[in-house]
């Protein structure tokens, strides 16, 4: 017999499991720790505590959030440290996918990027998808309402201020990786372009509304002019651009840093319900229905968007 004497213990990442202390200590196997998820129930069943995270969604206003959690049947979850996170799993014809959803702190690129940095660190999501609101600057599909898919952001922020007041916009434009490109075509190919849907209120009366493809710009400044001259570049730039937002921008610069990991880097996609028209009459009266449409059409695109990546 071994005479030991002391501590004992195997682990990593700061979870010690298999300790022994005393003399004679001994720990008999290796100890495998718990997942990061822990156990969550939502949408169609209960999330297997060992599986993987498919979906991390990112939401910026509380309305945003909270439509996600109703739509999807989330339920909240405390990480140690305090982030507040909703989680739960969803079944489809092909799958059962896990999903996770934060809040940001604030508004902008830079409060998206770190709720995305905390959800890669406790989840480590295979897609992210930013879900919420934004303005539409395309009268004729954009309309409040309406939602749009995009798979490409172009950035409007950074620019060169000439002495003479002339203002230069270096847009910067990316898009999703190919398979999250191909789940959104098959929806759309499916659907209908565009995919007209329809759905069920509290009031038990139904929304109905139309669901575009199209690009996005994104940058920090709130839109509230119909002749603004951020406008005018974006359409200048990419007559297809159907809406703006301050976040998303964020999000793809996000996924092309992390590109150089040796880990699989998860695609992305956005999905904004038009709440106004980003000119004079912005205002926040038509959140909540841009809000639920959004969160509608995450939970109709699962299927698609999460299958090529399983």
């Amino acid at each position: 017999m071994t005479d030991n004497r002391g501590i004992i213990s195997s682990g990593n990442n700061n979870h010690f499991s298999n300790n022994a202390i005393g003399k004679s200590a001994k720990v008999l196997g290796e100890a495998v720790p718990p997942h990061i998820g822990a156990t969550a129930s939502g949408g169609s069943g209960e999330a297997e505590p060992t599986a993987t995270w498919d979906i991390g969604v990112v939401t910026i206003l509380s309305e945003e959030l909270r439509s996600v959690v109703d739509e999807l049947d989330l339920r909240r979850h405390r990480e140690p440290g305090g982030l507040y996170f909703y989680r739960g799993s969803l079944h489809t014809p092909d799958s059962t996918v896990r999903i996770v959803a934060t809040q940001s702190q604030s508004p902008g690129q830079r409060s998206a990027m770190a709720a995305l940095e905390n959800l890669r660190h406790h989840y480590a999501p295979r897609l992210w998808a930013m879900v919420g609101v934004g303005g539409g600057i395309d009268s004729e599909r954009a309309r409040i309402g309406n939602v749009i898919v995009s798979t490409e952001v172009v950035y409007y922020e950074h620019r060169k201020i000439n002495p003479n007041g002339d203002v230069r916009h270096r847009g910067e434009h990316r898009q999703s990786p190919a398979p999250v490109v191909h789940a959104v075509n098959a929806f759309f190919a499916e659907n209908g372009m565009p995919a007209h849907l329809r759905r069920r209120r509290r009031s038990r009366t139904w929304e109905e509304f139309d669901v575009h493809p199209g690009p996005i710009g994104s940058g920090e400044a709130v839109i509230a002019d119909g002749d603004s001259e951020i406008r005018q570049y974006l359409k200048a730039y990419h007559e297809k651009v159907l809406a703006v937002d301050m976040e998303a921008g964020g999000l793809s610069q996000y996924w092309q840093e992390h590109s150089v990991h040796g880990a699989e880097n998860p695609g992305w996609i956005v999905i904004r319900g038009v709440s106004d028209n980003a000119d004079e009459h912005k205002g926040h009266a038509h959140h909540e229905l841009a809000a639920r449409n959004a969160a509608h059409v995450l939970r109709e695109l699962i299927p698609f968007i999460c299958s090529p990546l399983s």
